[in-house]
């Protein structure tokens, strides 16, 4: 039977979480063996030469004069900026407190339109997004006994993910995805080798670790991808909420693999997020209907208005 766009756009949606928390997965489990700087180098330029080699094939633009863009540096910036700070996370918590902590996501980028964009934010959303925040504090246990500083790489991490989304809502649609990938892929790779020596040096990969290492790089090439596939595939009112799939992944994979201990507080404060989290998609999706319907009532008196003065 022949799935609907919807059914599709959630399944991309759902295997994309999948394809990211495997990554994630698989960058944790080296970090005690190479630092983060050489994860990066060495990530970043097998990242690069995928996508340049898909992109190539795909006819792509790759013209440097993609980077003149300022908004196409400042998503550059801000990328770079997260994947330090996560993989930083990564390394110093368990996972699953690092992906709960990452749930917040959407409540941020909702934040930071509402304060950089001035897009209309209700008092339920502002409400949502304060309890989402709550949430995350429920995760990180503030407190002498269970508060892990380390957690705060984490909570640095959202807010560059989410500047870096925002920013991507200001790069001209001209120009393509694939080059942007490219240019940030590489950029990862060019802060990694820089910082090689300054975070403990270059230390000798063994095969097993190469080969994680190339997953890691397959594994987000496949997440991006697919995320993209399911937004064209679907409503983005109902495709979105299953990015909350990786919450699954992640409890499963920190409980199985990193023989992690899920706290009731912690599961508590990630089903905070998420609540609130799905509640502001909610009441997003709400909004853009009633402008839409606002839209159309206008449109069909401006019609009437021209018809009756023939």
């Amino acid at each position: 039977m022949a799935l609907s766009d919807n059914s599709r756009g959630a399944l991309l949606m759902s295997l994309a979480m999948a394809s990211f928390s495997l990554n994630d997965a698989m960058v944790k489990s080296i970090t005690s063996e190479l630092t983060i700087a050489q994860i990066m180098a060495v990530r970043g330029t097998m990242t690069t030469c995928l996508v340049y080699i898909v992109a190539r094939r795909m006819g792509a633009d790759l013209s440097w004069q993609t980077l003149k863009n300022r908004h196409v540096l400042l998503r550059i910036l801000f990328e770079l900026g997260a994947t330090l700070t996560f993989f930083s996370a990564l390394s110093r918590i368990e996972f699953a407190t690092t992906s709960s902590i990452m749930q917040s996501l959407p409540l941020a980028v909702t934040l930071g339109a509402a304060l950089f964009f001035r897009e209309p934010v209700g008092w339920r959303r502002w409400s949502a997004i304060v309890v989402g925040f709550l949430g995350v504090l429920l995760v990180i246990r503030p407190g002498p006994e269970g508060f892990a500083p380390a957690a705060l790489f984490a909570v640095a991490a959202v807010f560059f993910t989410a500047s870096r989304d925002l920013t991507t809502r200001r790069v001209s649609a001209r120009i393509p995805s694939l080059t942007i990938t490219l240019y940030t892929a590489a950029a990862n790779a060019i802060l990694g080798a820089l910082l090689i020596v300054p975070m403990g040096g270059w230390e000798p990969v063994s095969l097993p670790t190469f080969g994680r290492l190339a997953f890691t790089a397959v594994a987000v090439f496949a997440g991006y991808q697919t995320v993209i596939m399911s937004m064209r595939s679907g409503e983005i009112s109902f495709v979105a909420p299953f990015r909350y799939t990786s919450l699954i992944w992640a409890l499963l994979i920190g409980v199985f693999v990193f023989g992690e201990h899920l706290t009731p507080t912690m599961l508590t404060g990630a089903a905070v997020i998420i609540v609130s989290g799905l509640y502001t998609f909610v009441r997003e999706n709400k909004r853009r209907r009633q402008l839409a319907e606002t839209a159309g009532m206008v449109l069909a008196a401006e019609s009437a208005r021209r018809e009756n003065g023939r």
